[in-house]
């Protein structure tokens, strides 16, 4: 399971460290169904971290109130 304290940054580096592992033809299928559980989760993390981002952004609205959405 992700690490609840990386940063969404590091996520996707590891994202990307997981996809140059797969794309090995030497990968056995037991350790790519791992990297594959593994990126799984760590998408499941980095959406639910721009979902939260997302919900924080406020929007100035045309009375020029802050609005979040």
């Amino acid at each position: 399971m992700a690490k609840k304290n990386v940063t969404i940054e590091e996520a996707f580096q590891d994202l990307d460290n997981i996809l140059e592992k797969l794309e090995d033809r030497d990968i056995i299928l037991e350790d790519s169904f791992k990297l594959y559980h593994k990126g799984m989760e760590l998408l499941k993390y980095c959406n639910d971290k721009i979902d939260t981002v997302e919900k924080q952004i406020m929007q100035i609205d045309d009375n020029g109130e802050l609005n979040e959405f």
